[in-house]
């Protein structure tokens, strides 16, 4: 029999009532948007009254195919430090997503560092929150989850490498969505400065500056990890552009400027 992961943040980081899921989904996504193709884009992963206008605004922008790569961070330390599911389903409010085992297959053979463990995924949000917005949006989709426990700059550089690697075979097919928020925890001014550091080196599709900088800077970017592996991955594709679609901090809902967390939408386009 099959894994079933079953939600663990439902009714905590988004409604776990389907229709009332479904309804806050409709607010924060634009009805008539013009898509366009992409590449990878960076969506926070906080609650949906925080981050979810901003997770939105990228979801408005791109056309999502119907296979995806999902990369998140391991904020749990659950599991082992590059974790992939191979097969299976997720469970969400909205109903099950599989998993794309052709392509989950595909991505470990070019990057074997990766480990079969469903264990660090089980309790983890970053990437469970992204799915009610893709089956909001598509009809139908499958998906390869991988979550990342490691910050050395070598093994990203190498997951880069396979991930360009996968998405030169497949074109459009394949959507690399990389899930991280910003910094943690500190004033409202301090996070807009830091963050706008990194978006700087997310923009200039720059891996190892962006890697470089978080260290330098000591801004608490959960998801450095993934990101870096997926500016990689654009970078040795040849991509052109990288736009910061939205950006916002927690305490523009909360109020709350001395303690706070910021979050960044972005897209990366072919040309």
């Amino acid at each position: 029999m099959k894994p079933m992961r079953k939600p663990a943040v439902a009714g905590a980081f988004y409604p776990a009532d389907p229709a009332v899921l479904l309804r806050e989904i409709r607010t924060y996504v634009a009805p008539e948007a013009t898509l366009s193709s992409c590449l990878a884009c960076v969506v926070p992963h906080a609650g949906y009254i925080y981050s979810g206008h901003v997770a939105g605004a990228v979801y408005s922008r791109v056309h999502l195919p119907k296979r995806l790569i999902l990369l998140g961070p391991n904020h749990t330390g659950l599991g082992q430090p590059l974790a992939i599911m191979s097969t299976g389903m997720w469970l969400t409010p909205l109903g099950e997503a599989p998993i794309d085992e052709p392509l989950a297959r595909e991505l470990a053979a070019l990057f074997p560092f990766l480990r079969e463990d469903s264990e660090a995924h089980r309790k983890e949000h970053c990437l469970e929150v992204q799915l009610p917005f893709l089956q909001a949006l598509l009809s139908e989709f499958s998906f390869v989850p991988v979550l990342i426990g490691t910050s050395r700059l070598d093994v990203l550089l190498d997951l880069g490498e396979a991930l360009s690697d996968l998405l030169q075979s497949h074109g459009a097919e394949v959507l690399v969505l990389c899930s991280t928020d910003m910094n943690h925890y500190e004033p409202d001014a301090v996070t807009r400065v830091k963050d706008a550091y990194a978006i700087e080196k997310i923009l200039a599709l720059d891996a190892a500056g962006l890697h470089d900088v978080v260290a330098r800077e000591h801004i608490s970017m959960c998801g450095v990890a993934p990101t870096v592996a997926l500016v990689a991955a654009a970078h040795k594709l040849g991509a052109q552009r990288a736009e910061l679609v939205k950006y916002a901090t927690s305490a523009d809902v909360s109020g709350d400027r001395d303690y706070c967390v910021g979050y960044a939408g972005v897209v990366v386009t072919r040309q």
